[in-house]
């Protein structure tokens, strides 16, 4: 089959995934916020896109999707310079699209996609010599995302390790900007976090591909030829890491410029698999079947999660609660007739944006006020996730 047709076939799976998965969410706290309360290049993406398409999670996740398919076709063009074969560069591809931290970049209302999808883009633009292309792109992600520091520092690194004297001073420059405007993406008291940061890593690309990851940035930097992509994605988790030994760091400032050496890690494998004898080749057939098949279960566990809630005593402990409850809530009291209510400040926030507004007449509780509340249950798959009583406080 054509290589375009797979691709073509990968995308278009990827992509009704994708809207199915848009519908089976809630905005969560932290995406209200940024819906409402920020003014920032996010903030004003959603708006755009709600605006055109209306108040609704589709709308709202849209966005990111688009940027998703978009990182997914820059990831194979990228790929062509690195792997000669067809079928490696479409492992290339097929590892992205699978590693969780990119499903979840690509559903969630966060930077994260944006910053992979610009990433590559300055990537593939720098392959093909695109020099005027690529100097006027990095500073105009000034206005993007704070997180572009760590690109300013990769290709300031490269630059000095090329000697490019021009490509150094300019992203050493753009990154003192972008420290003056945005500060050190750090938080929390001064303390020892390696440990979580490598833990979040290993969930962004689950844990024997970031193993095998860590491994194949180490062998390029001990004896293989060094290139813009293992700059940006070294320099960047270097730097994470040795400011995890003193300080919280926000993972997603970091985790969109280690996902993009993911070509250069297949071309390691199949190098590796293929100096081989083919009798010598049983540890990297086993090794490949176990990492895709976790692979292929985390990516199914994304659009089934739900099932999940059946076997948690505790839903609030499900990975996806933060995201589910709110959209459903507000579908049953709007079949109440009630329009505004008045309840916690963050559940406050996120049933604004499916039209419950702010009000005194109703109140919104976990627990009963008056033996005539309205209890209102949100169940997911016949199993009760969680109860609120609605009680009308002026009659």
């Amino acid at each position: 089959m054509n290589i375009r047709v797979v691709l073509a076939l990968f995308i278009l799976i990827d992509t009704l995934l994708l809207f199915y998965g848009a519908s089976t969410l809630s905005i969560s706290y932290k995406e209200a916020v940024i819906f409402y309360n920020q003014n920032n290049f996010i903030h004003h993406l959603v708006r755009f896109s709600t605006s055109l398409f209306g108040q609704n999670d589709y709308a709202l996740r849209l966005p990111f999707i688009l940027f998703h398919i978009g990182s997914i076709l820059l990831v194979y063009k990228i790929s062509k310079f690195f792997l000669s074969r067809e079928f490696d560069q479409m492992l290339s591809v097929a590892t992205f699209m699978l590693l969780p931290g990119i499903v979840g970049s690509a559903l969630l209302v966060n930077a994260s996609g944006v910053a992979i999808f610009f990433t590559l883009l300055f990537i593939w633009l720098f392959l093909n010599g695109y020099r005027l292309w690529y100097m006027l792109l990095l500073p105009l992600l000034l206005g993007v995302d704070n997180s572009f520091m760590v690109l300013y520092l990769g290709v300031f690194a490269y630059g000095v390790y090329t000697r490019d004297k021009v490509l150094a001073f300019y992203c050493g420059v753009l990154f003192l900007l972008a420290l003056g405007i945005y500060g050190f993406p750090m938080h929390g008291k001064p303390k020892g976090y390696i440990m979580d940061t490598l833990i979040s890593y290993s969930l962004i690309f689950s844990p024997l591909v970031f193993l095998y990851f860590f491994y194949a940035l180490y062998r390029i930097l001990m004896k293989e030829e060094k290139n813009i992509v293992w700059f940006i994605s070294f320099i960047a988790l270097l730097f994470s890491i040795l400011i995890s030994y003193r300080q919280r760091i926000l993972i997603d400032d970091f985790a969109p410029y280690v996902v993009v050496s993911v070509p250069l890690m297949v071309k390691m494998f199949m190098t590796s698999y293929r100096v081989r004898l083919p009798e010598n080749r049983r540890g990297h057939k086993v090794m490949f079947i176990i990492v895709f098949a976790i692979l292929f279960m985390n990516f199914i566990a994304t659009y089934t999660y739900k099932f999940l809630y059946l076997v948690l005593e505790h839903p609030r402990k499900h990975f996806a609660y933060k995201y589910n409850i709110a959209r459903e809530l507000a579908e049953k009291l709007h079949a109440m007739g009630v329009q505004k209510v008045t309840t916690d400040r963050k559940m406050q926030l996120r049933l604004r944006f499916y039209g419950i507004g702010q009000g005194r007449e109703y109140l919104l509780q976990t627990k009963p006020y008056a033996p005539e509340d309205q209890k209102v249950t949100i169940s997911y798959i016949k199993k009760p996730v969680k109860v609120y009583f609605v009680s009308k406080v002026n009659k």
